[in-house]
Parts: structure tokens; sequence; C-alpha cells
């Protein structure tokens, strides 16, 4: 599996796996800091991270694939928030199982339940790596 950036011809595949219009995923694409995980054959993109910071969090704000592909892809907002000494917040809606296995094994703790998405609940996760080093 490898790890690249995102561009403006993923935005197809991206809204199949987030289940959003193209144009959500290629306006996605434009303002946050998307990475992909390709599994090397003709499927192509298996999943998805988007993130952005903002006082003093990285906040994951879509992450979509296998478990094995959201771990891989949790590494990404993960090593740039050590590297700027931040937290990692991110929402997982509720029946996301893959996306919640992938969560809780790069060691993210749940802190609560999250806002209504869309008719559902999601619980908030939070990582401190920046407490770590402390």
């Amino acid at each position: 599996m490898e790890i690249r950036d995102a561009v403006e011809a993923d935005a197809g595949r991206l809204a199949d796996l987030a289940d959003s219009p193209p144009d959500v995923m290629r306006n996605l694409v434009h303002d946050r800091t998307v990475r992909v995980a390709t599994d090397g054959t003709t499927e192509g993109i298996v999943g998805f991270v988007s993130y952005d910071a903002k006082r003093g969090t990285v906040h994951v704000t879509q992450l979509a694939g296998s478990t094995d592909a959201c771990e891989r892809l949790l590494d990404e907002p993960i090593t740039f928030a050590e590297r700027e000494r931040m937290d990692v917040e991110l929402l997982v809606p509720d029946g996301e199982s893959a996306v919640e296995a992938a969560v809780e094994a790069t060691g993210f703790t749940r802190t609560g339940q999250g806002p209504r998405f869309e008719g559902k609940p999601t619980v908030r996760y939070r990582l401190e790596p920046s407490r770590a080093e402390q």
C-alpha cells in the first residue's frame, strides 16, 4: 500500500468511498490536505484521509477505506501533529466499524459523543502526541 497526495482527478473515487458528490470531493482536494492510499493494482485508491489544522489541533475531517488503509492514512495527520506539537481530533459516524477499529488501533481515546451529522450520531476521538513528549 502506498500513500500519496490526492489530485483533482481522484474526486470520483473519493466520492464513491465517502458516498458524497464528486464536486464536494473536488473542493475537498483543493481546500484541505488530502492523502490517498493506493493498493498498486487496477483498483487504485482504497482509502483517503483529509485534515486541516487550527488553534493547536489537527482536525481529521474525513477518513474512509478499509481498517488497514485507515490505519496507514492516520499516520499522516499524526506525524504532522507530532512535528507541530499539536493534538489530533476526529469524529467517527456511528456504524463505521472499519474506521472506528483503525482509530482505536492507532491510539486515539474516545472522549464522548460528537454532534449529529445527517441524523447520525458521532463519537469524538482525541490523540495527544504533543503531551507524550513533555
